[in-house]
């Protein structure tokens, strides 16, 4: 009956709806950077309106380059320097490795190694197999080099794969901060048509609580680095600066800071420093850790403007259905569904 009476309406229903589904598969492969770049624009839009642009003239383009510029040098510029520290750290590893591999392993285990609880003396037993018998050991080298290449080659793919996406996000938020007015603008034209002063609504919101997720995040890693810094350094920890720096980027994963303090204690604990090596174990749990476990909420929930409960279940629940973007994208749609829910239950005040 419908396609009868209104066959154009049909056919344009049809083409918009091709439309929209041709445009979700172009921007498909790239929708994480795509929605990183628009974080980062939100993020740092009044920084660049209110305080660049005005020095710039107004200009435009200008503005956007000079902004650009400075992401690069703030995102890139540490990832450089950390890749650096971390090829120079291998080839040290490789050095002192090489000794062992073309000589062959020391009959005896190091006295910190078979001296470790619990399993010290299952150390020493296999250190000795291996070292009575230069054929196993070689058979046991052999079945490592296949795991290791792989992971290489993962690791490798991951990061070749950061950098190609950090390149794709640096040039959507070009045209971003360029066009961020229009952009600005459409987005809340296109929200106020869709729901009147719900959409206004439902923008303000979605900009609060990008910001304070991205708060809590940089906040927190900022926070952990510096006193994870201040840690290794009270320490005698060799590299603080650089251990500082890479507790900053691990930040943003679960179980990042622990794997830099936990080796920084395995360190000490190697070079008979037990009581320094207790410290860090203690300052990494007690201090470091516990920044990510309630900082973190407290300034995300403060920034935002919604629960802590909400921000821990979206930024779980988002992380593990849509990556790392999931990180702004859990809290901001728990934080809309609170608000709809909130102004549906709402009861209306009498007259």
């Amino acid at each position: 009956m419908f396609a009868e009476e209104n066959p154009k309406q049909l056919a344009q229903v049809a083409l918009v709806v091709l439309l929209i589904v041709g445009c979700i598969a172009v921007l498909l492969p790239m929708i994480g950077a795509v929605l990183f770049a628009f974080v980062v624009w939100i993020c740092t839009w009044p920084l660049y309106s209110e305080k660049l642009l005005p020095r710039l003239g107004r200009r435009d383009t200008l503005g956007a380059s000079v902004m650009t510029a400075l992401l690069v040098l703030v995102m890139l510029l540490p990832m450089i320097f950390l890749a650096g520290s971390l090829a120079s750290g291998a080839d040290k590893l490789i050095d002192f490795a090489k000794p062992y591999i073309d000589q062959g392993m020391p009959l005896e285990p190091p006295a910190w190694l078979s001296g470790l609880p619990f399993f010290g003396r299952e150390i020493e037993s296999f250190w000795h197999q291996l070292a009575g018998n230069r054929e196993e050991l070689n058979a046991l080298l052999k079945q490592l080099v296949a795991p290791a290449r792989q992971f290489a080659l993962a690791l490798g793919g991951i990061a070749a794969n950061g950098l190609l996406q950090l390149a794709l996000v640096l040039f959507v938020v070009f045209f971003l901060y360029r066009d961020g007015a229009k952009v600005s603008h459409a987005l809340y034209v296109a929200a106020h048509k869709l729901g009147g002063a719900l959409g206004d609504e439902m923008i303000d919101k979605t900009r609060d609580t990008v910001v304070g997720v991205m708060l809590g995040i940089v906040g927190t890693a900022a926070a952990q680095g510096t006193v994870a810094m201040l840690g290794f350094l009270i320490a005698g920890v060799p590299g603080a600066v650089l251990l500082g720096f890479a507790t900053f980027f691990l930040s943003m994963v679960p179980i990042g800071p622990p794997l830099i303090w936990g080796g920084a204690a395995a360190w000490l604990y190697a070079q008979e420093q037990s009581g320094w090596a207790i410290f860090m174990v203690f300052y990494g749990l007690f201090i470091i850790s516990s920044i990510d476990n309630f900082v973190k909420p407290i300034l995300i929930a403060r920034g935002a403007g919604i629960s802590i409960l909400l921000i821990g279940l979206g930024v779980l629940g988002g992380v593990l259905v849509f990556g790392f973007i999931g990180i702004f994208l859990g809290p901001v749609l728990l934080a809309l569904g609170h608000m709809l829910f909130g102004r549906w239950t709402r009861e209306e005040n009498p007259a």
